[in-house]
């Protein structure tokens, strides 16, 4: 900071700028202090008055957002989410907003749209690798697509997410040209090392996310040194110890905020802070950033929401939502528990999805899960490290088995997912759609009734689980029509060496036109999906925070208060369950079997069943 002068108030641009400011600047400025030090007083003034400008130009229709109910959404068990590549789902910004009403009969209230800002030249990484934070991909719209989308979703009380990529930047964004041009100013940007002892020096404390593709955390960039680069060599790491980092990337957040864009998915947070010697993820820096980034948009925008993208164990998660003294996110992916569902499937077991939810902690008031069952990315079975070792009160298992078991390696696996960044002799990842790694694609492949059934039934179990517990459950794109892999990207050369393109097909519009007939498995699939979000909205014990879950053999249960109980059978054999005391009656789900019936004492069900209860 090498500005100087006294610190100077920032313009009023709204009637409750004054008081947001002496509530959210003492915490915005004490982050930044814990980061960088003593602020220059200039440079903080500047800060402030380049934010309350952006407050100032806020659009009357998101003003009256942050007005009313700001982010009551979050914890409303209303709210059902979806995710999608923008391309992939409808060609342009322009095309999603046509389908608009298939979000709203799924019931969604909460839309992630994958990177949709001026990408990369060539490969991106599926757009994570930005060349411009204020710009639209044009191939994909302009920035008027991008307000007129936010519009109509609003219209239809959809809130749209957008993800924002903290840690790194593309190769070609200007700041990188200008850094590899010469500029000092922007050299500052970036993590640059001198030399390879230096690299060595830091690659002996750090993991690899690409170990295959992108293996190690540098890249040589003639006439510059070694730039960070976590994921890939065209990604360039921002350097987040230099102030002028955070106040780019802060003030791009509220430019997009003010196009519409009311969650932000904040890319990679784990891994903003770099200090040798240390595997530089989760480190206490990083919490600080996000603690500063809040403050923010708590003066700026109160209605705006961030969601931190940590792909962490359990253990190193809850930090992400911060304190009441200090908040950080209002969001994050439940990622322990998706990847202990797959795994309860291939192993026929409750009790690590059972021993997830015991072990999740409660959250401030204001913030939630997301619960979902796949995504764009992988299975990232590391997340189960401890839990695999047996150090959480289960018994360990073998997480490469898990890889291998999902990629259709071991025996009896109908699974049709693949390996991510190992050859399935490591624990990394696992590809695929949800009904190919369910069986389904076997099944088909077969002409194997009994199977597809299963299958159906695995893809349906998960669901569930999102369904059923407190925060908010996430349908990734396909998932809703039984959409399988998509093989083609092979072909492509600028995405065959990126395993994940294998679960991001292009929306399957003959599927989806079927979707309304149960004797397909898309009809199957979404109307079991709606039928879901519909008690999501009408039982009142589905709105408890609270949630209670227990395991036998493999069967888990999950009671919310006294008002619900549902069953989930992990194993591939019936099983006996007893309900509790008292008559209850089944919440319809899935109309593959008998549902509405009134029962007590004992139940059956089948392999992969569930079952909902009320009090009759």
């Amino acid at each position: 900071m090498t500005e100087k002068g006294a610190p100077r108030p920032a313009a009023s641009p709204d009637a409750g700028w004054d008081a947001r400011l002496a509530r959210f600047g003492p915490k915005l400025e004490a982050a930044l202090a814990a980061v960088y030090g003593p602020l220059a007083p200039a440079w903080y003034a500047g800060l402030l008055d380049a934010i309350a400008a952006r407050c100032a130009a806020r659009p009357d229709a998101l003003r009256a957002l942050d007005a009313t109910a700001p982010r009551a959404w979050v914890t409303d068990p209303a709210t059902l989410g979806y995710c999608a590549y923008v391309d992939r789902f409808g060609g342009t910004l322009a095309g999603v907003a046509e389908r608009v009403d298939h979000l709203d009969a799924l019931g969604v209230r909460y839309l992630h749209l994958l990177p949709f800002l001026a990408m990369r030249e060539g490969d991106s990484d599926g757009g994570f690798a930005v060349r411009d934070y204020g710009a639209i991909e044009p191939r994909l719209g302009a920035m008027a697509d991008l307000e007129a989308l936010a519009a109509a979703l609003r219209g239809r009380g959809i809130h749209l997410c957008a993800d924002f990529v903290l840690n790194h930047c593309a190769d070609d964004h200007a700041w990188a040209k200008a850094a590899r041009d010469g500029d000092p100013v922007y050299r500052a940007f970036f993590h640059v090392l001198p030399d390879a002892d230096a690299v060595a020096r830091h690659e002996a404390h750090l993991g690899q996310v690409f170990p295959r593709t992108a293996p190690g955390n540098f890249t040589e960039v003639p006439g510059l040194g070694f730039v960070w680069t976590t994921f890939y060599p065209y990604q360039w790491d921002l350097n987040w110890s230099n102030p002028d980092v955070f106040r780019a990337m802060a003030l791009a957040l509220l430019d997009l905020a003010n196009r519409g864009v009311e969650c932000f998915r904040l890319d990679s947070t784990a891994f903003l802070w770099k200090r040798e010697g240390t595997s530089c993820m989760n480190l206490p820096e990083a919490h600080r950033l996000l603690q500063a980034l809040r403050a923010v948009v708590d003066l700026a925008m109160p209605s705006v929401v961030l969601k931190a993208e940590a792909i962490v164990p359990m253990r190193e998660l809850p930090p992400y939502f911060g304190t009441a003294a200090a908040p950080e996110c209002h969001i994050a992916y439940q990622s322990s528990l998706m990847a202990a569902g797959w795994a309860g499937l291939a192993l026929g077991r409750a009790d690590l999805v059972a021993n997830v939810l015991q072990r999740t902690p409660a959250l401030p008031d204001d913030a939630t899960w997301l619960h979902y069952v796949r995504c764009h990315d992988d299975i990232v079975w590391p997340v189960l490290d401890d839990e695999a070792a047996g150090r959480c009160g289960v018994p360990g298992f073998d997480l490469a088995a898990l890889s291998r078991h999902y990629a259709g390696a071991t025996p009896g696996s109908t699974a049709r997912g693949e390996p991510f960044q190992s050859d399935g002799g490591q624990a990394h990842g696992s590809n695929g759609m949800a009904s190919a790694l369910a069986g389904l694609a076997w099944a088909r492949e077969h002409g194997d009734d009994a199977e597809r059934e299963r299958a159906l039934r695995r893809v349906l179990l998960l669901y569930g689980l999102a369904m059923v517990l407190p925060g908010i459950p996430l349908i990734y794109m396909g998932d809703e029509i039984a959409q399988g892999n998509d093989d083609a990207f092979r072909e492509d050369p600028e995405r065959r060496h990126e395993g994940r393109w294998l679960h991001r097909p292009a929306f399957d519009e003959h599927a989806a036109m079927h979707s309304d007939d149960p004797a397909t498995d898309a009809g199957r699939v979404t109307r079991a999906l709606r039928r879901m979000g519909r008690w999501r909205r009408t039982v009142p014990a589905l709105g408890a925070r609270q949630v209670e879950a227990r395991s036998l053999g493999p069967v888990l249960t999950v009671a919310r208060g006294a008002g619900l109980v549902a069953h989930f059978n992990f194993g591939s054999d019936s099983a006996i369950v007893a309900l509790p005391a008292g008559h209850w009656r089944r919440l319809t789900i899935d109309e593959a079997g008998e549902h509405g019936d009134s029962a007590s004492g004992d139940i059956v069900l089948a392999p992969y069943e569930q079952a909902w209860w009320v009090p009759a």
